[in-house]
């Protein structure tokens, strides 16, 4: 492994160029599973062709992603606090990633209309799982790489080469791979590479395993550069970690500033994920977009995330972290609510005079570039809130309880979305109002987050100072 500067517990040193770069990547390598598989191609072609209806696939969808999100939220502490204890990071990123990449694979068999669905649930789960906790531990690795005054900049700069990674993988397969089923061919007009099939939707379905070779190519930076912290003798780091995990959990309540923070990201951070998760769902069933459509929404999004979260860093280096998710959650919430009020007749609850308007579909535009720049900036500036609340030694742990914190509630996010959609879809709605109304418990979740979070402590002024 190369890369020197590794800190030592408790020492701030700055890491080479070089590791730092390869702790950027990371970003890069992870983003298109969010972007491709998440969000604007797997998801809406799941609710679309693979699930009997949009409201059936946004329900199933919720399960799945749910379940894993179950999953880290039960394993996550005590995994960190059993990696802080042994010291190195890495094994537990590639144990992860094996995971995801194999799970991301092998949604390719996901066919249109297939009757038994519950293999590809299982991979979605599967995939959430090893893909999230891969990056707990990649992100335990930030604080060691440069000092706290810095932390902001980096965080940001990664999460905005992250934007740019999901935007190159979402530009490649929208322009050579996913084709209409009506026309054959792709966004920039070509036909699929490899022979994809239009009508079999094999470029939607190649969307998964491109997520894994991606990662597998533009993660090996990170293993080879970026340096980890020393080995520790592994005779009782199982039992010491839960120790110190215990330990931290019976002082946590009386440690107001990060019981704060950890309720309330778990609460923002789970509308967000949910808001991610169901946006190209939501675009497809209620305003009737395509493939292609949701494909140049996602490009338009991956942009301003990539400005969004460059910005949000320099903001939190200035100002400090705790602004930046306070303005951020405000842009969210604001969005939020013009999407849910807003369907091919209607915009902000108002009946449209004309039925062919294009304005809902280009505030639907507007509000995703918001979301973008919003949620980059978010979740560059959560990671480095997160390092003022918890002792460096501790720090695998702290990611792990941030993991769990957002998971604890990334379950409750896309179940309550999922029996929301259920509710509603089995009273006098049409499917396009169930799906409208089963997304509204995401802008609750925003607003909750947002009361919680004057109880948090920022030290960025106190270390810049």
């Amino acid at each position: 492994m190369s890369g020197t500067g590794a800190a030592m517990e408790g020492v701030v040193t700055r890491a080479s160029r070089g590791g730092i770069w390869g702790w950027m990547f990371f970003d890069w390598a992870q983003q298109p599973f969010h972007t491709l598989v998440v969000t604007f191609v797997f998801a809406p072609y799941f609710a679309a062709a693979v699930a009997p209806d949009a409201a059936r696939g946004q329900e199933l969808w919720g399960l799945a992603t749910g379940i894993g999100g179950l999953m880290i939220a039960f394993s996550s502490p005590v995994l960190g606090a059993i990696a802080d204890a042994s010291g190195p990071r890495k094994p537990w990123v590639f144990c992860f990633s094996v995971i995801g990449v194999a799970a991301c694979t092998g949604l390719w068999f996901a066919v249109p209309g297939m009757e038994t669905l519950w293999p590809i649930l299982v991979l979605v789960a599967l995939a959430v799982f090893g893909m999230e906790f891969a990056a707990v531990f990649n992100n335990a690795m930030m604080p060691a790489l440069v000092p706290r005054a810095e932390l902001g900049r980096l965080s940001g700069s990664a999460w905005g080469l992250g934007y740019l990674g999901g935007l190159a993988s979402l530009v490649l397969v929208l322009g050579f791979m996913a084709a209409s089923p009506d026309s054959g061919r792709t966004l920039l007009g070509f036909e699929p590479v490899f022979g994809l099939d239009a009508e079999t939707r094999e470029g939607d379905r190649a969307a998964g395993p491109f997520t894994a070779l991606w990662y597998i190519v533009f993660v090996l930076p990170m293993f080879l550069f970026t340096p980890d912290q020393p080995r520790r003798s592994m005779a009782g780091s199982v039992r010491k970690g839960l120790q110190q995990l215990g330990t931290t959990l019976r002082r946590l309540p009386s440690e107001r500033s990060y019981f704060s923070f950890l309720a309330s990201s778990m609460l923002y951070r789970d509308a967000l994920n949910a808001l991610y998760a169901f946006g190209g769902i939501y675009a497809a069933g209620v305003l009737g977009l395509s493939i292609v459509q949701i494909g140049l929404f996602g490009i338009l999004a991956n942009l301003t995330g990539a400005l969004g979260a460059w910005v949000g860093g320099r903001m939190d280096q200035t100002y400090g972290p705790k602004l930046v998710v306070s303005i951020s959650i405000l842009t969210l919430s604001l969005c939020c609510l013009l999407v849910i009020s807003t369907t091919r007749g209607e915009v902000l609850f108002v009946p449209l005079d004309t039925a062919d308007s294009q304005l809902p579909v280009t505030l639907f535009f507007i509000a995703g570039a918001f979301i973008g720049a919003a949620g980059g900036a978010i979740q560059a500036a959560s990671r480095t809130l997160l390092v003022d609340q918890a002792p460096r030694a501790q720090v695998a742990e702290a990611f792990g309880l941030y993991a769990l914190s957002g998971k604890a509630t990334t379950f409750i996010g896309p179940l309550s979305v999922a029996a929301a959609t259920a509710y509603f879809s089995s009273g006098a709605f049409s499917p396009e109002d169930a799906q409208r109304l089963g997304v509204t418990p995401i802008l609750v979740l925003f607003i909750l987050g947002l009361v919680l979070l004057p109880f948090v402590r920022s030290n960025q002024k106190v270390v810049a100072a």
